[in-house]
């Protein structure tokens, strides 16, 4: 019997590798990504354990200042988003995948009340449908990060969050010291490290006035 779910792991890592390498490779591998992740979409949400936000939930945590915009990238299902929401009552987030199965499935998991400050966009993260320094706050979980785009959107002294459910072991994953190395190079400038649950994030903020 083929193994799916080992298959999905391994492509997620070689998807992520080569887009961190040359984030141009990534065109090769979206409609792959697109498509697995469609297929998945019905059975996320029962895949996902207790502890998965735990490290992202360890980073905002950390945020100083509550971020009035914030952008959730690669937002699945909207576990995360809905986290958001929850921590930032007065935020307005905006919830990003490539995958519309997933999307539609983040719509249904959201209460009604939350409706007028948190949607779901279908946007590719590598060419974000946003304009320059439009969020206080990009974060990811489990996401393959695209640095040009993250720095772009990310307003001056905002925040971006990379946080891996596993750690090294989580199919999707870039280890710190190229998550901090990368976002230095386009003008990140504090870093936060944390480890919690079976995983770790960063906590990255931009310079004011880049």
């Amino acid at each position: 019997m083929i193994d799916r779910v080992a298959i999905g792991r391994r492509f997620a890592r070689l998807a992520t590798d080569a887009a961190v390498r040359n984030p141009l490779l990534w065109k090769l591998f979206r409609p792959f990504v697109r498509r697995q992740f469609d297929a998945l979409a019905p059975v996320w949400d029962s895949m996902r354990l207790e502890d998965t936000l735990a490290p992202y939930e360890a980073a905002l945590a950390a945020l100083e200042h509550p971020p009035a915009r914030i952008l959730d990238v690669g937002t699945g299902t909207g576990a995360g988003a809905l986290r958001l929401a929850q921590r930032f009552p007065e935020a307005q987030i905006v919830g990003v995948d490539l995958s519309e199965a997933m999307l539609e499935q983040a719509r249904r998991n959201t209460p009604g009340e939350l409706g007028d400050r948190l949607r779901f966009e279908r946007a590719d993260a590598s060419a974000l449908p946003f304009g320059d320094a439009t969020f206080d706050l990009a974060a990811h979980a489990n996401m393959i990060p695209f640095f040009d785009e993250v720095a772009r959107v990310v307003a001056p002294g905002g925040h971006a969050v990379f946080a891996f459910s596993s750690g090294a072991e989580t199919p999707i994953y870039v280890p710190t010291n190229r998550l901090r190395e990368e976002l230095a190079r386009r003008g990140f400038t504090e870093f936060a490290e944390f480890d919690a649950g079976r995983g770790n994030a960063l906590l990255a903020r931009k310079a004011s006035g880049t």
